[in-house]
């Protein structure tokens, strides 16, 4: 396996998240595109989309420096129609996973574990169909719950829900850590908020409460080197065990002195950080040269958001480092 290529402050990047469309069937008020595009069906790539090829000439560059995950995520990713080819053409020595709100998996699941994909993570805010609806800006509750029996049925097991946490969500938590307990074959990764991303800071919730009632009930809790992440796991009432993990990012800076993902736009763009647009590295005509010229650029460039990126003043409050000012 090759070396993975190490950023100045001592991070390897093994993962990258692939962006394949900003295109989404869903409104989901928490996120900042909202829907954007044409969302009538699974369709082939778009002007401003990567084609097949050069996501798959990406991956084959990234795997040369030893990168040996990659997840799809959006918009919604199973908009492409190409997902399923682009997924059999991954080099066989990366994990493929993918995010995706779910309602396109029943008829393509097995088709998408067939070509190689090994996980999924499924959105889902909420189990009560008003619910889902007021927080997505869509119908699709049932659909979604039967992608993720499809998924299951498939063999993408665990099937991991993707629930944001934040005002319009925070009283559905208990509900949801007690759904993936009772039911095998679910995991729940709880997302903090990021008030940043959707310029709606009211909405934001204080994300250790929630740490702090999964460790008082939890039988056992585990550390994830991947963002120092905490797993917390849930007794069900059926004797089995419920895995619930947090991801919280928001002014964390060892979430940020862990992380080891590099993301790639639908455009094409290479970036460091989830959080930062200023720091887009373009890939050219996407020649294999081209893309590891960016490559290796974004690593050198890459900076941790939280702890040198955004510094703490004596106040305590989270500011820009004027380092990074105009760099």
């Amino acid at each position: 396996m090759p070396t993975p290529l190490v950023d100045d402050f001592g991070r390897e990047v093994t993962g990258v998240r692939v962006s394949l469309t900003d295109r989404c069937n869903f409104d989901c008020v928490y996120c900042h595109n909202e829907g954007l595009g044409d969302t009538r069906g699974p369709m082939d790539a778009q002007d401003d989309e990567m084609s097949t090829d050069d996501v798959v000439r990406f991956l084959e560059v990234a795997a040369e420096f030893g990168v040996d995950a990659v997840k799809f995520t959006g918009g919604e990713p199973m908009l492409r129609d190409d997902l399923e080819e682009i997924i059999r053409r991954t080099p066989d020595s990366m994990e493929t996973s993918m995010t995706t709100n779910g309602t396109f998996l029943p008829g393509r699941a097995e088709a998408l574990v067939e070509a190689g994909l090994d996980r999924v993570n499924v959105s889902q805010d909420a189990l009560d169909p008003e619910a889902f609806a007021e927080i997505t800006k869509s119908g699709a509750y049932e659909k979604v719950l039967e992608g993720v029996r499809c998924a299951l049925d498939a063999g993408l097991d665990p099937v991991k829900l993707n629930m944001v946490v934040f005002e319009h969500t925070a009283g559905y938590v208990e509900g949801m850590v007690d759904h993936v307990a009772e039911n095998d074959g679910l995991q729940l990764q709880l997302i903090e908020y990021m008030p940043e991303l959707t310029g709606r800071p009211e909405w934001n919730i204080d994300i250790q409460r929630v740490h702090d009632w999964l460790s008082d009930i939890a039988v056992r809790v585990e550390h994830r080197e991947m963002h120092d992440r905490k797993r917390y796991y849930i007794a069900g009432d059926d004797g089995g065990e419920g895995m619930v993990e947090i991801v919280d990012p928001v002014e964390n800076a060892g979430f940020c002195a862990n992380c080891g993902r590099v993301r790639v736009t639908h455009e094409g763009y290479l970036k460091g950080c989830l959080n930062r647009n200023d720091d887009l590295k373009p890939m050219g005509e996407m020649t294999k040269p081209e893309i590891r010229e960016a490559f290796r650029a974004v690593v050198a460039d890459r900076v941790p958001y939280y702890g040198e990126y955004m510094v703490q003043n004596d106040r305590g409050e989270w500011e820009i480092n004027e380092e990074y000012i105009g760099a």
